[in-house]
């Protein structure tokens, strides 16, 4: 098939297809004696675990690490599984993170409320800001 039917077929871009192959996330396809990319039907498969591994949170290179193991024969079930376990964590850091900053901004807006809206305190900055912890 046509780079333009995978694309459409993955439901991405040409341009992504093409940058997928330029950085070794796509194997080269064959050429037509016109030079047209014809992929074979393993393309497209490769194409949606790509979207699906990005959609949950893996970087390119933890792709490549991936496809790079399946490429070689090997089975990367243990290597996603730290991965899947490693990026739980981090998001639930991220998750309790922005918690903290939504009281902080909650609190702030509290004490902006009750500030001197026109600034005429005598005080040549904002004051609000520095109730931040």
């Amino acid at each position: 098939m046509r780079i333009g039917e995978l694309a459409d077929e993955a439901g991405i871009t040409t341009e992504a297809v093409r940058y997928y192959e330029k950085v070794g996330l796509m194997l080269a396809p064959a050429r037509t004696p016109s030079g047209y990319r014809n992929y074979e039907p393993a393309a497209l498969t490769r194409l949606r675990f790509i979207r699906t591994a990005q959609t949950v949170g893996f970087t390119l290179g933890e792709i490549t690490e991936i496809l790079s193991l399946r490429d070689n024969g090997e089975t990367p079930c243990n290597h996603v599984r730290q991965l899947i376990t490693q990026h739980a964590s981090d998001l639930q850091q991220r998750i309790e993170d922005l918690q903290a900053m939504q009281s902080d901004l909650s609190r702030l807006a509290s004490i902006a409320a009750t500030a001197d809206p026109t600034g005429e305190d005598g005080a040549s900055h904002c004051h609000i800001l520095e109730s931040v912890d």
